[in-house]
């Protein structure tokens, strides 16, 4: 099979789409060939029989160049393959439709949101198939959904081989933004500083809490600015480090020095960090729905600090559950997920 993908950003060092380098290495393992037309593309290492294209977005291109090389691209390259899979942008399969058509060419969207906008349904009007990760992942109504899990390398995220510091290290990751419920964080961060905290053998261990990741649009700017003065009012400074954005290849680092992994996102789908960490080894705390079947109750919260904070030390006291990367692996192994979407396309 020949395989064109389309997609947002092809960088083996980009923060938060770092990871879909991985997915092309999977596809061309088990294709004969794929063609990749990305609107950025930035630093890559992928095998010989994957072919990369960029509408120009890293050479600050217009959108009008850019909608232009899109259609030069598909003209170019449809007649060469067999099927075209669109990552996560409806809208690449609304505007390329009428050449998909003329090329009948079978066409393939992966969807992980919750938002149900327009481009969405009118994709779905032109799609063979939309795979998503959960029933959480996609709420568009549709016969066209197949709902494959999401696609974690266990292989890059796995538990630490090193003894593990006395310190108690709490850590999230994801884009800082208001969905992402940080200021949450901070709050139950105060009354572990009131109750005074100490996971292991007395308050000397000590404990902290690491955010990795940043800010992407304007509201999100505001909103880090919001997180950081909170952590000023209350004293928090010596507890609560924003790393920065993380580079994908060392994201599975970043995940390996922590002990439990929080999250308090209102995605309402299955969000990938907590997989991630999951399979990185680490117990996890979430109150994203999406998770209630599927994680135990006590790594399962309210968004209420108090109970946050309840939950935190208790699961400090507990020893890693690999039955959490077990679960990963399973449900949500890459390989598996990409096995399936090449069977089903």
């Amino acid at each position: 099979m020949k395989l064109l993908v389309i997609t947002q950003k092809l960088d083996i060092n980009d923060d938060i789409l770092g990871f879909f380098h991985r997915w092309v290495e999977e596809f061309a393992k088990k294709t004969e060939k794929v063609v990749l037309i990305a609107q950025f593309v930035g630093e890559y290492h992928l095998p010989k029989n994957v072919e990369v294209f960029s509408l120009g977005k890293e050479k600050r291109y217009s959108k009008i160049r850019q909608f232009f090389n899109f259609y030069r691209l598909l003209f170019k390259n449809l007649p060469k393959i067999d099927a075209v899979f669109v990552h996560m942008i409806p809208m690449w399969v609304v505007l390329g439709c009428p050449i998909f058509k003329i090329y009948r060419k079978k066409v393939y969207l992966w969807y992980v949101h919750k938002k149900v906008n327009m481009a969405l349904k009118l994709a779905e009007k032109f799609v063979d198939k939309i795979f998503t990760a959960s029933k959480e992942s996609c709420r568009l109504r549709s016969d066209k959904i197949i709902i494959t899990g999401h696609g974690i390398d266990a292989d890059f995220f796995k538990p630490r081989n090193k003894e593990r510091s006395q310190k108690f290290k709490i850590v999230s990751a994801g884009r800082i933004a208001p969905v992402k419920n940080l200021h949450i964080l901070i709050e139950a961060a105060e009354i572990l500083k009131k109750k005074d905290f100490s996971a292991k053998g007395g308050p000397a261990s000590g404990w902290g809490v690491e955010i990795a990741g940043g800010p992407i649009l304007e509201q999100d700017e505001i909103y880090f600015e919001k997180l950081k003065n909170l952590v000023k009012e209350k004293n928090l400074e010596d507890k609560i480090f924003f790393a920065g954005s993380v580079l994908y290849k060392n994201i599975a680092g970043f995940y390996q020095g922590g002990d439990l992994f929080v999250n308090f996102s209102d995605t309402g789908s299955i969000d990938k960090a907590v997989l991630e960490a999951m399979a990185s080894g680490l117990l996890v705390l979430t109150s994203n729905e999406a998770f209630k079947n599927i994680l135990p109750p006590k790594y399962f919260t309210s968004k209420n600090p108090g109970e946050i904070a309840g939950k935190i030390i208790l699961l400090a006291k507990s020893e890693p559950n690999p039955a959490l990367r077990d679960y990963v692996v399973k449900n949500h192994g890459l390989s598996n997920l990409i096995n399936r979407i090449i069977g089903l396309i």
